[in-house]
């Protein structure tokens, strides 16, 4: 065994390097680690998926991926087991993606199903476990290990629960806490219909969203892995429901949404998510719509598809660290809303 404590060793002519038999160590202030494991599991890679999901009766089951570095048009990434409308929780780890909750065509049915892909492959989805309650119109995020679903729809009324699960495992869902940020005015409705969401690496943030379609300014946030109700964090300039989240480590960004009964925003507002505060105006999607699906790397947000009051395949994004319009991105593989999106690399993965 022998140490080299020199900065260069090159060959007489200096255009090689010497090559080193034998075993030997080697210790220095700097050097580079070769990645382990199965190539499916190194994540990383920038790539965004979204879900399955339409607008009635025009479902698909059909999943589609894009690289969110560049611009083009999304990929067929495989199958979900249902048509899974209404809008669900969806969130991500470097290597696996949840969405949990929903409902199903045909028949409109309520799930509690979780399931889960492996982002960097392509194929169909598999079962993880279930949320507590049948429900849809959840709205999700995650840090590196830990994936929270918050709020809901169970008839008649919206739900606030909040619910966990563990990213690398799998089994159902665990109690978190519940939504705990009354809605404007208001002196007892929890606004848990169809918010938006995104994270940092600690901190998770619910924004808008509607009970008894009524539309909140509501943005309320909770730290990921402790347990416990949500908090204020300030408020978007209006009330709207199904708009979509995405967001880097510092910046987290809501695009979109509507007014009960028909009216649709274009709107893009923004949060310093370690601070408390009121939204910001960021810019404008390229129409207004709502039901979008989202997702981001830290340095690019993604929205995608779109069913008010028509569903829509266009996928467009922004620089997070600007501000301004949306610009065109590529298609979607067949048009439809509540496709609800998660990355590889986005800013709960710090």
């Amino acid at each position: 065994m022998s140490d080299f404590r020199i900065d260069k060793i090159t060959n007489r002519v200096g255009d090689a390097g010497t090559q080193i038999a034998g075993i030997s160590t080697f210790s220095g202030t700097s050097g580079m680690v070769m990645p382990g494991g199965p190539t499916e599991y190194r994540g990383g890679r920038g790539r965004g998926v979204f879900g399955s999901g339409g607008v009635s009766p025009a479902q698909q089951n059909v999943l589609n991926y894009i690289t969110i570095a560049t611009i083009g048009n999304a990929t067929e990434f495989g199958g979900d087991a249902y048509n899974r409308g209404g809008s669900c929780a969806s969130f991500a780890s470097e290597t696996r993606g949840i969405w949990a909750g929903g409902y199903a065509y045909p028949g409109n049915t309520r799930l509690t199903a979780i399931d889960y892909v492996t982002i960097s492959s392509k194929g169909g989805v598999s079962t993880f476990g279930d949320i507590k309650t049948a429900s849809y119109g959840q709205a999700g995020f995650s840090d590196s290990t830990r994936g929270i679903s918050g709020g809901g729809y169970t008839h008649p009324d919206s739900t606030a629960y909040i619910e966990y699960v563990t990213i690398a495992t799998t089994g159902n869902a665990s109690e978190f806490g519940e939504f705990n940020v009354l809605s404007s005015g208001s002196t007892s409705s929890y606004d848990a219909y169809l918010p938006s969401a995104f994270s940092s690496n600690t901190r998770g943030i619910w924004t808008g969203g509607s009970k008894t379609d009524v539309e909140s300014n509501t943005i309320q946030y909770v730290t990921i892995q402790t347990r416990g109700n949500s908090k204020d964090f300030g408020d978007l300039t209006a009330g709207t429901r199904a708009g979509a989240g995405c967001g880097s480590p510092t910046r987290g960004i809501t695009g979109g949404g509507n007014i009960h009964p028909s009216t649709n925003i274009d709107t893009v507002e923004y949060v310093t998510i370690t601070t408390l505060g009121n939204a910001t105006d960021f810019g404008n999607l390229v129409a207004a719509n709502g039901a979008l699906g989202a997702c981001s790397s830290h340095t690019r947000g993604v929205w995608a598809g779109g069913a008010e009051p028509a569903a829509v395949n266009v996928i467009q994004y922004v620089t997070i660290a600007s501000t301004g319009n949306t610009t065109d991105f590529g298609d979607l593989t067949w048009a439809g809303g509540y496709r609800c999106g998660f990355s590889d690399c986005h800013g709960g993965l710090a």
